[in-house]
């Protein structure tokens, strides 16, 4: 297994499992402290782009871990390159232009997606 595959994927696994399990469990209220976004989002589609984040997460790590559907993980990567490409979008359509951590997810994830072409 190619550790550098592990050590990023691995980190935007851990990154994208908390932040779609906020996205998952807590309030509106809650949430936009963290994520001035949510107010123009309906709570169902806040709640979808949670459990997203949560199963790319999971395709990131347990196929190559398992050995089972292996091409899903780069499959994953690309779906979380494509999910912070919305995410910009959503940022910079609104008052919040704040999108240095979307550019820099979306590169790891990039690089993830290269990454894992090798596995």
């Amino acid at each position: 297994m190619n550790i550098s595959y592990w050590i990023v994927a691995g980190l935007l696994a851990l990154f994208y499992l908390y932040a779609g399990t906020l996205k998952l469990i807590r309030s509106r209220d809650q949430l936009r402290p963290m994520m001035a976004w949510v107010d123009r989002v309906p709570l169902p589609a806040v709640r979808a782009l949670g459990a997203v984040e949560v199963l790319g997460a999971a395709g990131l790590v347990l196929p190559p871990l398992t050995g089972i559907a292996v091409p899903l993980a780069p499959a994953a990567a690309i779906g979380l390159v494509l999910l912070q490409a919305g995410a910009i979008a959503v940022h910079l359509t609104g008052e919040d232009r704040r999108i240095a951590l979307n550019a820099g997810l979306v590169v790891t994830a990039a690089v993830t997606v290269w990454l894992a072409t090798g596995l």
